[in-house]
């Protein structure tokens, strides 16, 4: 099953060592790079959520979240009091596997359980050559909404209240 961790001192060394294939490496940034990042914007006092993602013990992957504006000029306008799935990636070695709908589920339960607020949207944001992203997002439900982020296209998914599955966080 899967679920999120927080990261520690005991994995924070594990996370930082998963890898994406070479040609996913223009589309995701290296975790350690994440964990920047959202180290410097909780300290700008915005919201920043880096999860370690595993399978009944195994580390597969990372996600990072976000809710609100993080004060970033190229903020799309659907950032304003909504979710953002700001990374997914998942370890080379378990992709292929159906993990992504699972691990989008648990974004999903994550941003119901209102953890950081109320919220109508998940968005993310994607390159316009991530062909494999877009699939996957638009398969899952997210619909681009004409905005940007930067360079990237920002697609959105609706938090509806008929979700309703066996989730654990």
């Amino acid at each position: 099953m899967i679920r999120f961790e927080e990261i520690t001192t005991k994995n924070v060394w594990d996370v930082c060592r998963l890898k994406v294939t070479k040609e996913q490496e223009d589309f995701v940034s290296a975790n350690i790079e994440s964990l920047a990042e959202a180290y410097a914007v909780k300290n700008e006092g915005y919201y920043a959520k880096p999860l370690a993602v595993y399978d009944d013990g195994l580390l597969i992957g990372f996600v990072m979240l976000g809710y609100g504006k993080t004060g970033d000029e190229d903020d799309p306008e659907i950032a304003e009091n909504n979710y953002c799935l700001w990374r997914l990636m998942i370890d080379v070695k378990y992709q292929h596997r159906g993990y992504a709908k699972h691990i989008l589920d648990q974004v999903v339960a994550f941003a119901k359980g209102k953890k950081a607020g109320e919220a109508e949207y998940i968005w993310l944001s994607y390159e316009p050559e991530n062909e494999h992203g877009r699939k996957t997002y638009k398969k899952y439900g997210f619909v681009e909404n004409g905005e940007y982020c930067g360079d990237e296209i920002v697609a959105v998914y609706k938090l509806d209240e008929q979700f309703m599955a066996d989730i654990e966080i």
